[in-house]
């Protein structure tokens, strides 16, 4: 198993739960996610992303993506794309 950087938290909509991430990296809806911080340490899969409130399937480098998150996260704190070997 490895793991690519893809992303950086850029805010975090605490009462809804939705992170927006700053994409560095394509990635798209079934990928598996590893969201990493000073205090954050946890993975998910991607069910479902947003660009602009309209749902994407997948979302490109420059992205600015919305996406549910199974836990807090903060801004700063890195998105990695998880490969099965």
């Amino acid at each position: 198993m490895s793991e690519t950087e893809v992303g950086e938290i850029t805010h975090f909509f605490d009462k809804v739960g939705v992170a927006v991430i700053k994409l560095t990296a394509n990635i798209k809806v079934g990928d598996r996610i590893h969201i990493t911080g000073a205090t954050t340490d946890f993975e998910q899969n991607i069910d479902s992303m947003q660009i602009n409130r309209e749902p994407v399937t997948l979302a490109k480098p420059g992205d600015d993506i919305g996406m549910k998150t199974e836990e807090r996260v903060k801004a700063k704190d890195k998105v990695y794309l998880i490969k099965e070997e």
